[in-house]
């Protein structure tokens, strides 16, 4: 369900209603990478072990993981942009609640809330963003957004860690908790800044199963979820890879995800514009291609036995390119494939990505010092299903045509 089309901010209002979605989003995000400088103090701090200390990253994770699916089905009986004020001021007021604690396993309890609470940002703001914009400027929102979020793992750590260092370990929970706040306070003096996206009571009723019986939005949900699932194995994986198999430094690592981002964040803000003049089924097959083409370059450098960690920027940059191509336009035509159940659509893509990428990493691990030749295998396999999901399943757009001409 869309907002109707007086309901639609314009021009400057539009862009300033992305920003604040956008803004709200990242913080969630930012929530883990931000803390993550402080952690190895935090067994000094709170008098604890380094493994329970890791819990206050563990317990945001899990929390995350409730909170998706809890907000992709509160959003059926709940108004959307309400919802979404709700659990950022939630998320605001845990993050300070967290600053306060003087044990670990408080910290822990306010963390799992505290994830919970910023899912509800990430689930509800493509399908805002999509009542904010018509179908191509959609998708060039969301491929901008991906955009942004993908400097958070770079950033948000550099800023943790002067945070940390500055102002002590409570600054990061301080800063996201003022932060959430000010967006709380913006949204509460103009109201309409943010689509009226209501509850969904009168609609067919909806459930995840339902969702994912579908097999359009399998074909461009499940589809994305694999690749940036690949991708996110191959990242937290190689780090390992080429500093104790490849005689590399971790500045290797750090080149490759430069360049990677770069390319990312070109082909993401590209992709509108190919999609006007080639067509949206046209870019996600091709950028769909690029990414198990990227992956198949570099299984195809493992076998060939090279074993030089500055290769590596010069390779994944298009995993990363087609990633950025199919990503905008992909998403979008999975929240449409869910017939107005927009937050089940977004909680089912988030999740399976993130369970991809944490199953992918823990199959790999035992094969970690075995080299490139292992990580690379287990990437070709779990992105190139997405390939075989986009052929093998019809677009939209043909299963709309079949289902009309069967009424006639």
């Amino acid at each position: 369900m869309t907002a109707n089309q007086s309901d639609r901010p314009t021009g400057t209002r539009a862009i300033v209603a992305f920003l604040t979605i956008v803004a709200g989003t990242v913080l969630g995000l930012a929530g883990i990478d931000l803390v993550l400088p402080a952690v190895p103090s935090m067994p000094e701090i709170f008098g604890t072990t380094q493994a329970t200390s890791q819990l206050v990253l563990a317990a945001y994770v899990a929390g995350s993981t409730v909170g998706l699916l809890l907000f992709g089905s509160m959003a059926s009986h709940y108004g959307r942009r309400r919802l979404f004020i709700w659990s950022l001021a939630a998320f605001a007021l845990l993050s300070l609640a967290a600053a306060l604690v003087t044990d670990i396993w408080s910290l822990i309890g306010l963390r799992f809330l505290q994830g919970a609470a910023a899912s509800g940002s990430a689930v509800l703001a493509p399908g805002l963003i999509r009542a904010l914009f018509s179908e191509l400027g959609a998708m060039r929102a969301i491929g901008a957004m991906g955009s942004i979020e993908a400097l958070v793992p770079g950033l948000a750590p550099i800023a943790g860690a002067w945070l940390h260092k500055a102002h002590g370990w409570q600054a990061s929970f301080h800063i996201t908790g003022i932060l959430c706040l000010v967006i709380c306070l913006i949204v509460f003096i103009v109201p309409s800044l943010l689509p009226h996206i209501g509850s969904k009571r009168g609609d067919a009723p909806s459930s995840y199963l339902k969702v994912v019986a579908n097999k359009t939005f399998l074909r461009y949900g499940l589809s994305h979820a694999l690749i940036l699932g690949g991708l996110l194995t191959f990242v937290f994986s190689v780090p390992a890879v080429v500093i104790q198999t490849m005689g590399g430094m971790i500045e290797d690592f750090i080149l490759m995800q430069f360049v990677g981002v770069s390319c990312f964040i070109v082909s993401a803000n590209s992709a509108g514009a190919l999609v006007k003049r080639f067509g949206t089924e046209t870019i996600i097959s091709v950028g769909t291609v690029i990414s198990a083409t990227g992956s198949a370059l570099l299984l195809g450098y493992a076998i060939w036995g090279a074993n030089n960690p500055d290769h590596l920027a010069f390779l994944f940059w298009v995993l990363n390119t087609g990633l950025g191509l199919r990503g905008g336009p992909g998403f979008v035509k999975a929240l449409q494939a869910s017939h107005g159940d927009d937050e089940r659509a977004s909680a089912i893509i988030i999740l399976a990505t993130t369970s991809i990428a944490a199953l992918g990493t823990a199959l790999v691990a035992p094969f970690i010092l075995n080299g490139l030749l292992a990580l690379t295998i287990a990437v070709v396999a779990i992105i190139f299903p997405a390939v075989i999901l986009i052929l093998a399943i019809k677009p939209m757009e043909e299963e709309d045509q079949d289902t009309t001409a069967s009424q006639e």
